[in-house]
């Protein structure tokens, strides 16, 4: 099995580090700096479940020197959804599957108007870590999980290929029988931490301490719910409870990977999170006043990073 990491970052680094090591012909497809120093010295993984190394490694800046894979592992960030799909395209042949683990719930759908519907399978990845450095991942917590399927839930022998792939290679993969009922299961925490821990500037710890920002969080996790409800009728009732559950649950110092990215001056995903909240509510009708709210407030911080990045 041939497997394409396209944006070897903290969580395509993980997953592609665990399956090279596991016997996979994996290629990681990154640039500048990190793509730098993993050509020179390989790639290095800092993790509660073991260290890694992985040298020499197959990465480079061009998909198509990687040729046609079985599987892409299509971890971009947002914003580069589209033109990443569009450079993905060498690497596509007619059974490839590539799946999106982008934060949010419109990444596939995007993805599948640039190379086809019938390549994307959805994803949903639980897994905290950063690159550190150049060349450089830390898995911070032992969760390592890899949620995906196909989108009408049946299980493909090419989804099966890959469940059995990422249990060899030692990482945590489920096949869902629903796979929009984990986006959103996870899109409903995701978009309020994301943008209370940017506006904030602080980990999830203190917010859920201080009663008034708790129940912000809450009554704008419900108001995401609801949102997702119209979006997918038969999202399950105790969605928001597992939801709810899940944020308890985080390390005290636990924040969004969008507040990395404000603090390192970097494009934020905001329109594809609270953004993406505020728009699909106004498509299906569910008023959304509390993530129009976060959603004004990060707008022109979230324009001037962008404009700056070019």
């Amino acid at each position: 099995m041939r497997i394409a990491v396209m944006g070897a970052g903290a969580l395509g680094g993980y997953f592609g580090a665990r399956l090279a090591l596991a016997g996979f012909d994996v290629w990681f497809v990154a640039r500048g700096a990190h793509l730098d120093a993993m050509q020179r010295d390989g790639l290095r993984v800092i993790s509660p479940n073991g260290d890694m190394h992985v040298s020499p490694v197959q990465a480079t800046a061009d998909p198509a020197e990687v040729g046609v894979a079985d599987v892409v592992l299509f971890m971009v960030k947002n914003r580069d959804v589209e033109s990443a799909g569009a450079q993905i395209k060498p690497m596509l042949g007619p059974q490839t599957m590539v799946v999106t683990c982008q934060n949010g719930v419109t990444a596939w759908e995007r993805l599948g108007a640039v190379i086809g519907a019938e390549h994307v399978v959805p994803g949903v990845a639980r897994i905290p870590g950063e690159v550190t450095e150049p060349g450089l991942i830390t898995h911070s917590a032992p969760l390592d999980q890899l949620i995906f399927n196909e989108t009408d839930g049946q299980v493909s022998a090419r989804v099966t290929a890959l469940r059995d792939a990422l249990e060899q290679a030692g990482v945590t993969p489920i096949v869902s029988p629903n796979i929009h009922h984990e986006l959103w299961g996870k899109f409903c925490s995701q978009s309020v931490l994301a943008s209370l821990t940017t506006l904030m500037q602080m980990d999830v710890g203190p917010i859920r301490d201080c009663p008034e920002s708790r129940q912000l969080f809450r009554d704008a996790m419900r108001e995401a719910e609801a949102v997702g409800r119209a979006v997918v009728p038969d999202l399950p009732q105790d969605t928001l409870a597992k939801s709810w559950t899940f944020v308890e649950n985080l390390p005290p110092i636990m924040h969004a990977s969008m507040l990395d990215d404000f603090r390192k001056f970097k494009p934020i995903e905001h329109e594809y999170l609270s953004g993406d909240v505020v728009r699909l509510g106004a498509r299906h009708g569910v008023p959304t006043p509390i993530h129009s709210v976060l959603y004004a407030a990060l707008k022109p911080t979230a324009d001037r990073l962008e404009a700056a990045a070019g």
